[in-house]
């Protein structure tokens, strides 16, 4: 059973660690906002140099905007559990009556704060800017980022898992994740376009159901009920394989000694 106090005491450390360095603060924010300008003014230019009467705007600035919270979610997870790496705190953490649930769901929240803030300010961006509305997008919207959350705890859960398994210097492995997942989700073109091989795994990622959904929403059609409910599904299958993995990947940790040696050259 988790216990509400512990896990709100691992929240409460990043908080601590956010709040006496700026430069923790700052990466919160900064990057996305650079993507959704720059983005955004690539399809203020689109819009004005093509023929095709495409309003590029909510078709790509607004796949880029849900991919980047994707990719705050994840990341959100990730960083919270690198700070113990970085500081090796692995010993102090798992010496304490903290069970595995408490510590992971203590990353997710530490993870949905930080994203909240990435999100409010794309979506201020966005909209002050560019002139995005989502009110475009309807109840839809509610889906599409419930799959991208989903699906962005269950991979930062993995790279936390990657990094326990294989030590610090394994967190270059992670970074590059969403880029390598963004070709099969369809991020910025519609699946068929792939071929059959990559479709087939398309099938499997979650967060392309949502951005064939959102094309169909800016295309002035309804988003199907049924690839979304997959999408959900998926997402969710994918967060409780990710902590299984996770609660494996700790427990040999714990049996081999792994945790006890842990350090930036253990990569073995």
């Amino acid at each position: 059973m988790i216990r509400p106090s512990r896990t709100a005491a691992v929240v409460l450390r990043h908080l601590y660690l956010l709040r006496g360095s700026p430069a923790r603060v700052l990466p919160l924010f900064a990057w996305v906002a650079i993507d959704i300008v720059l983005w955004g003014f690539i399809t203020r230019w689109l819009n004005a140099v093509s023929a095709s009467g495409l309003d590029f705007v909510p078709l790509l600035l607004g796949c880029v905007l849900l991919w980047d919270f994707f990719i705050r979610v994840m990341q959100g997870v990730t960083m919270a559990f690198f700070e113990d790496v970085w500081t090796r705190n692995f010993l102090n953490v798992f010496s304490t009556p903290l069970s595995n649930a408490e510590y992971v769901a203590g990353l997710v929240l530490s993870g949905v704060m930080t994203s909240a803030v990435g999100l409010a300010v794309m979506i201020a961006l966005a909209s002050g800017i560019f002139g995005l509305s989502f009110l475009a997008y309807g109840l839809p919207l509610v889906p599409f980022l419930l799959v991208l959350f989903l699906f962005g705890i269950a991979l930062g859960i993995v790279g936390c898992a990657i990094v326990l398994r294989l030590g610090p210097a394994a967190e270059w492995l992670i970074w590059p994740i969403p880029a390598m997942l963004s070709p099969f989700a369809g991020v910025f073109y519609p699946v068929s376009t792939l071929p059959g091989w990559m479709q087939a795994v398309s099938r499997a990622l979650p967060p392309s159901y949502v951005f064939e959904g959102a094309r169909a929403i800016v295309a002035g059609r309804t988003a199907p009920a049924g690839p979304l409910l997959v999408g959900v599904g998926l997402a969710l299958l994918d967060v409780l394989a990710a902590a299984w993995l996770f609660n494996r990947v700790h427990r040999r940790a714990v049996r081999t000694g792994l945790i006890a040696r842990y350090s930036a050259e253990s990569v073995t």
